[in-house]
């Protein structure tokens, strides 16, 4: 099996990049492979002096096909009871992009604890702890801005406080007017009395 990995690498090396026919000549063509279909096209017709053509002898041997590197069969992954399926010496994980962080994180540790290859990560402790430090960072900011809302609340609060205090103030020494004002009235009343 390493053997056929080895031959596998050493073939890839050779492999030409397979690109459109007429790519380099015309921009809105992109470079990515696409048959020609052309009754004279060069590149159909395999002339020598064009762009290589793709053909099965560029492929990789039948038994290490669809293999990665190490010569673990992939398994896309999801969730952490995917991993109970999994057998460690003969298939290796990739952890799907649509996962979240704390789920990836979760994935990471259990697939350490069963020696489980993940594929699609090089070096998987320091992703985690990356991972673990963004989430820490993450609540802590959550936490500041909840304090600064309690403290904006609290001087809203302060504020309406002292706003209903002078009203209160206001409306004492609008009272305080109205008692003037009858005193006044209750003055000129009894002062008319006593003039009849």
């Amino acid at each position: 099996m390493k053997d056929l990995i080895i031959k596998r690498k050493a073939m890839k090396a050779k492999k030409p990049t397979f690109r459109r026919q007429d790519s380099h000549k015309k921009d809105r063509l992109g470079s990515g492979w696409r048959k020609p279909k052309g009754l004279h096209s060069k590149v159909r017709l395999c002339k020598k002096g064009y762009c290589r053509s793709v053909s099965t002898g560029y492929g990789s041997p039948k038994n290490v096909a669809g293999l990665s590197r190490e010569g673990l069969v992939k398994v896309n992954i999801a969730s952490v009871n995917d991993l109970n399926i999994i057998d460690n010496k003969i298939q290796g994980v990739i952890i799907n992009s649509s996962v979240g962080n704390k789920k990836r994180l979760e994935i990471i540790k259990t697939a350490k604890e069963k020696n489980i290859m993940i594929l699609n990560l090089k070096d998987p402790e320091k992703y985690a702890a990356k991972i673990e430090d963004a989430m820490k960072k993450k609540r802590q900011d959550k936490d500041s801005k909840k304090k600064e809302k309690e403290m904006k609340a609290k001087e809203k609060e302060e504020k309406k406080k002292e706003k209903l205090e002078t009203k209160i103030e206001k409306e004492e020494t609008g009272e305080e007017k109205k008692d003037r004002e009858k005193k006044e009235k209750d003055k000129i009343l009894t002062s008319k009395s006593e003039s009849l």
